[in-house]
């Protein structure tokens, strides 16, 4: 059995999500109240939680099938955060050869942070070389989020991508509060390292 698919979580779903980022830090505060804080995750890892935007039997009978296709949280699948889908004027990460990865850049001040892009859109990429757009003499892997392309100079791009998630949970409980009306209390996702 695969587990990762291709395949997007219904986007009139994920638009009711709430979630984002989160790190792992192990905090030990010393007896004068000072903090010794230890970061264990270089990258972010996304958490959300899908079970305010069921808000029709359409919509959770597609949840349900969704859920029952995935086989809980064995296996993974795309989700757009509706709060962080789109990267302008990024630059490319070397990979060797003619190989670059989709990278989003977050800038705070001096600090920048890069997060790795593995699943782009399919049909948002847009490459340019030196400021102008680019329409052939590349490609992009919408699975890895690899461009190859024999272009040199300052390339840059713009897309759109998904996150790559799984079900953070083996239960979907549906809770009918009346006829054909039902809610969750808590459908969790969670992202993937792919």
């Amino acid at each position: 059995m695969t587990s990762f698919v291709e395949v997007q979580f219904p986007t009139d779903i994920s638009y009711g999500a709430n979630g984002g980022p989160m790190f792992m830090t192990d905090v030990v505060t010393t007896v004068s109240g000072h903090e010794q804080r230890n970061s264990k995750w270089s990258q972010a890892r996304a958490r959300y939680n899908v079970a305010s935007g069921v808000k029709s039997e359409t919509q959770w009978q597609a949840l349900i099938a969704f859920f029952r296709a995935r086989r809980g949280k064995a296996v993974g699948f795309r989700f757009k955060d509706w709060g962080d889908f789109k990267a302008v004027n990024q630059p490319l990460q070397s990979l060797g050869g003619d190989e670059y990865q989709l990278v989003k850049r977050y800038v705070s001040g001096a600090v920048v942070s890069e997060r790795i892009i593995s699943k782009p859109v399919a049909g948002t990429v847009k490459l340019y070389k030196n400021s102008i757009l680019q329409v052939s003499g590349w490609s992009v892997d919408t699975a890895t989020g690899i461009i190859t392309t024999a272009h040199t100079g300052t390339l840059t791009v713009d897309f759109e991508f998904d996150v790559p998630v799984r079900f953070d949970t083996d239960e979907l409980g549906l809770s009918m509060d009346s006829f054909n009306a039902g809610s969750w209390n808590n459908i969790p996702l969670i992202e993937v390292r792919v």
